[in-house]
């Protein structure tokens, strides 16, 4: 049976250009199947899924949306329904790509309804905002930007190569197969700063040793984000939370926040997990003069031309204790917090330029004083980046998959040639 395209947009505006990319769908042998989320005038193709659908689906009524008075709701309303709609045609097994094409109104209808969609699942957005800054609209997500160049109105020379490319590009990915590993092994996501390499190089060769795939994020925000929409959509058996510094980019307004819910996916989708303060010594801004002034005279630390690290006090510590046994207390699934006594990143060291016992304390203590009974603190008297920490944070998460019933495969031993 063909695979199909889902192609979402407002027909009513620019139903010839969904028109002429449905129709490169067909003729690659692939099915389409259109949905329209249009307000306004009448659509100029007909949709396998109409616009009153969606708008039910997103709890509005069409006649209202459709006089032009509420045109905020409009948006609001037909980026849940489309969310609903598409999500619902993904579980169903009705589609096995989706693409797009708008200005800043439909990239936004459209790319909500895409940020439902499993990562892997394949994904085109052509927009007019394509050449700039698209985060807000990705999200987590792998979405594949296609800059429109000229605004997606009409066709000429240039937008028929654009949409021609774009459905080509999404038919691509539909057709292309992957073949499954000969046994696919469970996987375990970890988080890692510059300051943690080392921690996380070393727990991560013994988790692989027992047969896990281990996933290692940046914690720039984005890395952050992604990791755990990961675990929301059920991808992941294990979680090892080595650097939460992203909750000090939230405390102190840095740049490499990942929102105030940095932490709680693992709860949330019940998995076991690993929390480690790492990192949480130091917040991170741009170049030095971009630092708020409200920081000068506060110890930081120039990583690069780009990036200054700025060290974090002890109400600072204390507030991202609270929010590191917050998450914890909310998982339903195992959960172990393990501290470094000797510091929670290559800087904040005996010696080093960012050692503050006082405020480590302060993130120690609050996750011991906040944390629900049955939740294992364990201390080991060590740096982060010491192998008697990082190991000791690999067996702990080891023990705990193999306690919920998540076992590795036995790695396959080496060829000796015998």
């Amino acid at each position: 049976m063909a695979k199909t395209v889902a192609i979402v947009g407002a027909l009513d505006t620019k139903g010839a250009e969904f028109a002429f990319v449905r129709d490169i769908v067909r003729r690659r042998g692939l099915s389409a199947l259109v949905v329209d989320f249009g307000v306004m005038g009448a659509p100029a193709i007909p949709p396998d899924v109409d616009r009153a659908e969606v708008a039910r689906a997103g709890g509005g009524d069409l006649d209202r949306l459709s006089s032009g008075e509420h045109k905020d709701e409009a948006m609001q309303t037909m980026a849940k329904g489309l969310a609903v709609v598409v999500r619902g045609l993904y579980e169903g097994g009705q589609i096995d790509g989706i693409i797009g094409m708008g200005g800043s109104g439909g990239t936004s209808i459209a790319t909500s309804a895409m940020r439902t969609l499993p990562v892997g699942f394949p994904k085109v957005m052509v927009s007019t905002l394509g050449g700039g800054d698209v985060s807000a609209f990705a999200g987590a997500k792998d979405i594949v930007f296609v800059p429109s160049i000229v605004d997606v109105a009409g066709f000429n020379r240039i937008s028929r190569r654009i949409y021609a490319n774009a459905a080509g590009a999404i038919c691509g990915m539909v057709e292309t197969e992957v073949a499954a590993a000969a046994e696919d092994r469970p996987l375990v996501v970890a988080s890692m700063f510059g300051n943690t390499t080392t921690a996380v190089d070393h727990a991560r060769g013994i988790l692989e040793g027992a047969g896990y795939e281990v996933l290692v994020f940046h914690a720039t925000g984005t890395g952050g984000r992604t990791m755990e929409s990961l675990i929301a959509d059920g991808l992941i058996s294990g979680s090892l939370d080595m650097t939460t510094t992203e909750l000090a980019d939230e405390v102190c307004g840095g740049v490499f926040s990942a929102g105030p819910d940095r932490c709680l996916a693992a709860s949330r989708a019940g998995i076991p997990a690993v929390l480690v303060p790492g990192c949480v010594d130091m917040a991170n801004f741009g170049a030095a003069d971009t630092v708020p002034e409200v920081y000068h005279g506060r110890t930081r630390y120039e990583w690069n031309p780009n990036v200054t690290l700025l060290r974090t006090n002890v109400d600072e510590n204390r507030r991202m204790g609270e929010m590191l046994a917050a998450a914890a207390n909310a998982a339903s699934a195992p959960v172990t917090f393990l501290l470094p006594l000797r510091g929670v990143s290559m800087l904040d060291a005996p010696g080093g330029r960012f050692w503050d016992p006082k405020a480590d304390g302060a993130c120690f203590d609050a996750i011991r004083s906040h944390v629900r009974p049955g939740i294992p603190v364990i201390e080991v008297d060590a740096n982060i980046n010491d192998p008697a920490f990082s190991g000791k944070v690999a067996e702990t998460l080891l023990e705990m998959l193999r306690t919920s019933g998540t076992v590795a495969p036995k790695p396959a031993l080496a060829d000796t040639g015998r």
